[in-house]
């Protein structure tokens, strides 16, 4: 590869994203920060020196035509950042509200990694990586069984999240396409979230991006944080 690795972030203007399309850039990778605002990605990308791409992973046209602007550019892509996500508020069975979020978390992931696929090929080496959590796991402490009060779609949604990472992984075994999901654990998203215990955004990040970057003889199909695998 003469040019530089080439990174898509997806929900990227803020937050976590933002973290991690900025520690890709560190790394020498050209990054392109997706974001559905493109006023506020445009504003975002700035700020950290990247690309902005205009990208609603809920819009299935949308997703197509950023994937035809990346290769006419670039010809491929080397990393996929499946970031986008929302956390949602129905506790009471709103199957308006539990369809929006898996529409993002699962759908949105699913659709836009599919489309992306040939470009993710072309490059010989590419990295898949979906933003998850360890509240969608059976094994851990804070997973499915835990009891506190959240919105039942998201931890369900980020299950079947790692479900779709463990098949991809499965189906592209022979591509040199590596496909895994990260938890960047419980971070600091919002004002107060440091005092319930809530680590930085950049030690968050850094389980993404490790994923992002791995060689080519690194695991596929598996459920990490900081670069251990996670029971799920």
């Amino acid at each position: 590869m003469t040019s530089p690795p080439v990174a898509l972030v997806t929900g990227a203007n803020r937050g976590l994203g933002s973290e991690v399309c900025r520690q890709l850039a560190a790394r020498g990778l050209t990054v392109l920060l997706g974001s559905r605002d493109l006023e506020a990605g445009t504003v975002a990308a700035k700020r950290l020196g990247v690309r902005v791409q205009s990208l609603d992973v809920t819009d299935p046209a949308g997703i197509h035509h950023a994937r035809d602007q990346i290769a006419e550019e670039y010809g491929r892509l080397d990393v996929l950042v499946n970031n986008a996500g929302i956390f949602g508020n129905a506790v009471d069975g709103d199957l308006d509200d539990i369809r929006a979020t898996f529409a993002v978390n699962l759908f949105g992931a699913w659709q836009t990694t599919v489309a992306f696929e040939p470009l993710l090929r072309a490059g010989g080496h590419g990295r898949v990586v979906n933003v998850s959590s360890g509240v969608g796991s059976f094994g851990t402490p804070e997973g499915i069984s835990n009891p506190r009060p959240v919105p039942p779609a998201y931890p369900v949604s980020k299950a079947a999240l790692n479900a779709l990472t463990v098949r991809l992984a499965v189906e592209w075994r022979h591509t040199g396409i590596l496909v895994n999901a990260a938890c960047p654990g419980f971070i600091a998203t919002f004002p107060g979230a440091e005092k319930l215990g809530a680590r930085p955004i950049p030690e968050g990040a850094a389980s993404v991006v490790w994923a992002a970057t791995l060689p080519d003889d690194g695991p596929s199909g598996g459920l990490f944080r900081d670069g251990q695998p996670l029971p799920w």
